[in-house]
């Protein structure tokens, strides 16, 4: 099912450390500085979500709200990365832009190497079908499916033939083997959220978003959820991008990014809870509000 990879060399290899110096650091996910360039500036191989001044502005003139004021960020395929911020700081804005569930005002979004911005409608549907999967807080289950079919729609809105062998290796995989028959409402909430993350690795997309995966659950369910994430990405080769609020989930992330104002203004690789919720706690100081104003 693929190699397993060391996940605290990977995060530190493909994210630096947060300045301490409080400035907001340069885009994130950058694996090396161009001779000559400013510092802060990089160039990278292609990634597995990109994307370039992204802004995203609500209504316009005086009252127009800016959810996105340029986001530049380049995350590598096979890895992990939580999203977090406060309160309107546009963590659901970053990730409906970057998964095509939205456009941007400006700028440009590629994934896997495929640049989205101009696509009609069909097209990012189809994309959205066949090479991302969604990992959602309210699972988003069909109840009239069995937990077999649930896993395999993304094939047929695809067009896809069903892999009913693909699904089952899943449904094992994430500790549901022999429950494919089973309607949702026969599950518990943690199982419910295990198929659909069968359900959104099972075309092999080149991203899965999870938008606060364990909202629902109990902490003990939720640890068990976050380390299915993380074992799709070891494992199997997967690229997470996980918007949250909490610092526990977060902590199973290779980097992550803090957004506030519309920008990311911080990152740490590989932290634990405690550091990642410290800085968060920090975003609320003088010098995060005039690095995102």
């Amino acid at each position: 099912m693929g190699l397993r990879r060391n996940r605290r060399n990977k995060g530190e290899a493909q994210a630096a450390p947060a300045a301490a110096s409080g400035h907001a650091p340069g885009p994130a996910g950058y694996a090396a500085t161009a001779p000559g360039s400013a510092p802060g500036y990089a160039v990278t191989a292609p990634g597995a979500v990109e994307l370039r001044g992204v802004r995203r502005a609500y209504g316009r003139g005086d009252t127009a709200v800016h959810a996105l004021r340029g986001i530049d960020l380049s995350l590598p395929r096979g890895t992990f990365t939580a999203v977090m911020g406060p309160s309107g700081s546009g963590k659901s804005t970053f990730l409906q832009c970057a998964a095509g569930l939205d456009r941007p005002t400006d700028g440009s979004v590629r994934l896997g190497g495929t640049e989205i911005t101009g696509m009609n409608e069909n097209r990012l549907t189809e994309l959205r079908r066949s090479r991302l999967g969604f990992v959602f807080q309210a699972f988003n289950l069909l109840p009239s499916l069995t937990v077999e079919q649930n896993v395999l729609l993304p094939m047929r809105l695809a067009g896809a033939r069903p892999d009913r062998r693909r699904a089952a290796e899943l449904l094992a995989r994430v500790g549901l083997g022999g429950k494919g028959g089973r309607r949702p409402a026969e599950l518990s909430g943690g199982q419910q959220q295990r198929v659909a993350i069968a359900r959104a690795l099972v075309t092999s997309p080149d991203v899965v978003f999870a938008d606060e995966p364990t909202g629902a659950l109990d902490t003990t369910t939720a640890a068990e959820v976050l380390g299915l994430l993380r074992d799709a990405v070891d494992a199997l080769g997967a690229t997470v991008v996980m918007v949250t609020h909490d610092p526990v989930a977060a902590a199973h992330a290779d980097q992550v990014l803090f957004l506030a104002d519309g920008l990311i203004v911080d990152r740490l690789a590989g932290a634990d809870a405690p550091r990642i919720a410290a800085r968060m706690t920090s975003l609320t100081a003088p010098a995060y509000a005039g690095a995102a104003a």
